[in-house]
């Protein structure tokens, strides 16, 4: 089989503060609609990749909740924020090898609670530390934003990064979650605002980092060739790439400079034959708006170091010259880890954008990021079929 792969099938649950459901019921329900949008039945998957947020669930119990039976392939993946990209480079390489036929791949996540703050949910203070881990945390590197905070500062220091400038990415990708209606935040903000806001781990504001949300998502990966004949327009896998940079926290490290977009981006890039010129939208993991800057400088959209200037031009926003996270991202929309980036590159490749639809959508990238600058996976996908 060389016909390449394609995505045939988006199932997204209810985004946000939604309540009494665990993940496991809503990765049910986000394969059952993934299922239906292809227009295919349950039946017929025979492939599921399960990946899970900080709830420790679902697993590949996933399957026997559905009913599947004589699967070809079940598996669990977890590379944090690069799980998505992870998830559907192996079931289009299953599915292009014959391994399997179509694949299910869902993540699903509950992290939120009633009466309980969004930052609370990931709010993860170890119950002992030691070693290395123990010096960090002495020094208060306590959680997550405090570690990204200093990847942020760093990158500063070197190259004059202003938070101005990591502002300009939080006000675009408001403007475009005001035109999405599942966007969690649909009211506009200034750069005002964005300074005006308190801060969480300087030089993050609470409008540099992302929002929390419950829900689920699942996309079905078959081959290019049955997806054409199926329900909806077939989303082309292109290329695939991941990177692990390993960064160490010690003296010469690039923590903070570079992330592993610089390994994974060219390796989908010319899996898919194209060139960072050729990308019409961009789908960039933004768990913070410093995560977007530097993914650009490492795709080559701008020069190293020139992140800031090249956000502060409205280049992302509507009309810009890169439109990126066109659904409001996880700064503005709904954080489901890398299945944020890669449902709304699904919308858009298939023209299903409504009032942000971007009119040049022939190549897109999505960028998914995981752990603290740890792991990236990079997709190039398409509504063509590769070489038409």
């Amino acid at each position: 089989m060389d016909d390449g792969a394609a995505i045939a099938g988006l199932g997204m649950t209810e985004l946000g503060r939604v309540y009494g459901r665990s993940p496991r019921r809503l990765a049910a329900d986000a394969v059952r609609r993934a299922a239906a949008d292809t227009g295919l039945g349950l039946g017929d998957l025979d492939g599921l990749v399960v990946s899970h947020g900080m709830g420790g669930s679902p697993g590949i119990e996933l399957a026997d909740s559905l009913g599947l039976r004589d699967l070809r392939m079940l598996t669990m993946m977890n590379s944090f924020g690069a799980t998505a990209g992870a998830m559907v480079s192996y079931a289009a390489m299953s599915v292009i090898s014959g391994a399997a036929s179509a694949v299910a791949c869902v993540f699903a996540d509950t992290p939120l609670a009633p009466h309980r703050s969004a930052g609370s949910a990931y709010n993860q203070s170890a119950k002992e530390w030691y070693g290395f881990g123990g010096m960090t945390a002495a020094l208060g590197f306590r959680s997550v934003n405090t570690v990204y905070a200093l990847a942020a500062q760093r990158h500063m220091a070197r190259y004059g990064t202003t938070s101005e400038q990591l502002g300009a990415i939080a006000v675009s990708t408001r403007d475009w979650a005001t035109r999405n209606p599942l966007a969690q935040m649909r009211e506009p903000i200034t750069l005002a605002d964005h300074q005006d806001s308190r801060w969480v781990a300087e030089p993050l504001h609470l409008l540099d980092c992302c929002l929390v949300s419950n829900g689920a998502v699942a996309v079905v990966v078959t081959s290019a060739d049955r997806a054409r004949d199926l329900a909806r327009p077939p989303v082309h896998v292109w290329g695939w790439g991941q990177g692990h940079p390993g960064h160490r926290k010690e003296r010469g490290s690039e923590f903070g400079l570079t992330t592993g977009a610089a390994i994974s981006g060219p390796l989908a890039m010319k899996m898919a034959g194209v060139t960072v010129e050729d990308i019409d939208i961009a789908q960039l993991y933004d768990c913070y708006t410093y995560t977007v800057l530097v993914s650009l400088e490492d795709y080559g959209f701008c020069a190293k170091g020139e992140g800031g200037p090249f956000a502060a031009s409205g280049a992302l926003g509507p009309g810009g010259a890169l439109p990126t996270n066109t659904g409001g991202g996880q700064l503005s929309a709904y954080y489901m880890w890398g299945m944020t980036p890669l449902s709304e590159a699904i919308i858009q490749a298939r023209g299903d954008g409504g009032e942000r639809q971007v009119a040049r959508n022939d190549v897109l990238l999505v960028s998914g990021n995981g752990g603290i600058l740890d792991h990236h996976s990079t997709l190039i996908v398409s509504p063509h079929r590769k070489g038409a």
